[in-house]
């Protein structure tokens, strides 16, 4: 278990996390322009709070020794991966809605007015699908269905490593 409490202090282990998240960034870029998948307004959403965990994983990345950028990183981390939970819990139901009509969702994000991702960066960040379309599937699970659960697991592991640092901590 010490293992497992003290990864926080591997830069390595943060890199890991970014790398996987970008990783996961890069399949949406190829899925959308490789594979002519439109995202949707639910998908930019899942794509930024990918892209928070990425982030988020860089700054301890960069001085994981220090306790305040550890701190940023697991706050960054947990806030993006649970966001990015709702997110998808959201987009399936809109999938998964017996009614079309709920189905429906913003034509454009609704991103803060001091960060435009949509403007700034259309390529990556503009919405040009339908929430309610499932046009991929992998073992009969729609790409929401699946961010759900590798949002939950990201959320299940900073909660694990967390719980496990603050019980390293207090045994010492």
């Amino acid at each position: 278990m010490s293992f497992f409490a003290q990864l926080p202090e591997r830069r390595g282990a943060w890199a890991l996390l970014s790398l996987s998240a970008f990783s996961l960034f890069a399949a949406a870029l190829y899925m959308q322009y490789q594979m002519d998948l439109a995202p949707c307004v639910k998908c930019i959403y899942q794509r930024v709070a990918v892209l928070g965990v990425a982030f988020a994983a860089l700054i301890p990345a960069l001085a994981p020794q220090f306790m305040l950028t550890r701190l940023v990183g697991f706050a960054g981390w947990l806030t993006a991966a649970i966001w990015g939970w709702v997110i998808a819990n959201g987009h399936v139901a809109a999938q998964q809605s017996a009614n079309s009509f709920f189905a429906v969702c913003d034509t454009f994000p609704n991103f803060p007015d001091w960060m435009p991702l949509h403007q700034w960066l259309p390529e990556l960040f503009s919405a040009t699908g339908l929430c309610g379309d499932i046009k991929w599937s992998f073992m009969d699970m729609s790409m929401p269905e699946w961010m759900r659960i590798i949002f939950a697991i990201y959320a299940g592991i900073a909660v694990v490593v967390v719980l496990l640092r603050l019980l390293g901590a207090r045994k010492v």
